[in-house]
């Protein structure tokens, strides 16, 4: 691995770690969870918004939408309804208790995100923003439809392929934390 690879990973590991809050099914402020905010946020902003509009927010599937708006429906904080326009469609809406909610979180917010701040020296702060904004968009515009298994052009045209791993038939799957093929019999 490159130098200038390693930094990346570094990063992206950096990253990672740091924001675990964000990632997690934790309640961190007010009972909701951070992804449970952001689609407060995101109705909050809108006034309305339907599950089509959130999935492409959150960037998830519609499974995952609905699993994560489900618990704020349960709390009474969301409201859904038909879309008016298509049956099929749900259009989200904040309830009186889900506006209070989401304006206490978006000043713990605002509390983390100012400590934050004082962390930054004044003078390279914007610089700090304007850079995390453009590794945020390189990374989306590099990730839509990436996979590292794929193959890439040779300088020569001829394309070579990253993952050599050939492809396994079902009975040789074995469960190498158990010691055990799939069949439960001892390895050999």
């Amino acid at each position: 691995m490159s130098e200038q690879n390693a930094g990346m990973m570094e990063i992206f590991m950096g990253m990672a770690q740091v924001t675990r809050f964000c990632r997690q099914d934790v309640a961190f402020c007010e009972g909701v969870t951070f992804h449970q905010f952001m689609i407060l946020d995101a109705v909050a902003k809108q006034n309305e918004l339907n599950m089509g509009e959130l999935r492409k927010i959150l960037s998830v599937e519609k499974s995952t939408a609905t699993r994560l708006v489900n618990p704020l429906i349960s709390k009474g904080l969301l409201r859904r309804d038909q879309a008016i326009h298509d049956s099929r469609a749900i259009t989200l809406f904040l309830t009186p208790e889900g506006k209070i909610i989401h304006q206490k979180v978006s000043l713990c917010l605002a509390g983390f995100f100012q400590k934050i701040t004082k962390n930054i020296p004044e003078e390279k702060r914007a610089d700090v923003l304007e850079s995390i904004n453009i590794f945020i968009n390189a990374i989306k515009n590099s990730a839509a439809g990436y996979s590292c298994c794929e193959e890439f052009p040779a300088e020569a045209g001829k394309p070579i392929p990253i993952c050599q791993t050939p492809p396994m038939a079902k009975d040789s799957i074995t469960q190498v934390e158990f010691g055990a093929s799939r069949k439960g019999k001892p390895k050999g």
